[in-house]
């Protein structure tokens, strides 16, 4: 019987795969693009969200917020202001 992060490791890879194949702008181990290997969320990813989110601006803010507590795991030796800046302060602000 293999363990929970065996299962999730492999998961995550078979993710990353699908994702550099079809050309979807996911975050990698490192939280770069797969695609294009920029910052996540790099513009087309940006843009990808804000469609698929439809106007949700608490629903996009909670999915980020799961990928940044992500992020903050991944990258302890980046200031988490820079992380936190990278993947929230894009968000379009009400009017």
């Amino acid at each position: 019987m293999i363990g929970p992060w065996v299962r999730w490791e492999r998961h995550a890879a078979r993710r990353r795969l699908a994702a550099v194949r079809s050309g979807q702008h996911l975050p990698g181990d490192r939280y770069a693009c797969l695609v294009c290997e920029h910052d996540w969320p790099c513009q087309d990813a940006r843009l990808a969200l804000l469609a698929s989110f439809n106007g949700n601006r608490i629903g996009l803010v909670m999915y980020l917020a799961a990928h940044l507590t992500r992020a903050l795991q991944a990258l302890p030796d980046q200031h988490p202001g820079m992380v936190v800046g990278q993947i929230l302060y894009w968000i379009p602000r009400r009017r």
